[in-house]
């Protein structure tokens, strides 16, 4: 997939960022359908792992059912997308 010019990336932690616009939904570790859709994901190429070894802090869902795990709580990334909405609106 290719990133068209101007597109917004949401920094994700640890360098990994995201294409703002395919983000669905930023969703705590702590559900049990959560936990399901990550183990129903591994071991495919639907499971983007952003901790950089730290612990899951929030789950990135995105428009092409991609699940990025991210050592970031959900408000801290909810906060980061919501700020790089804002900047370029």
């Amino acid at each position: 997939m290719a990133i068209r010019s101007g597109a917004r990336l949401v920094n994700v932690g640890h360098g990994n960022v995201v294409v703002a616009e395919q983000i669905v939904a930023i969703v705590a570790l702590d559900s049990l359908p959560v936990k399901r859709m990550i183990e129903s994901a591994k071991g495919s190429t639907k499971l983007v792992d952003a901790t950089n070894g730290r612990r899951t802090g929030g789950v990135i869902v995105t428009e092409s059912d991609h699940l990025i795990r991210s050592s970031l709580e959900p408000a801290t990334l909810a906060q980061r997308l919501t700020s790089e909405r804002g900047a370029s609106d």
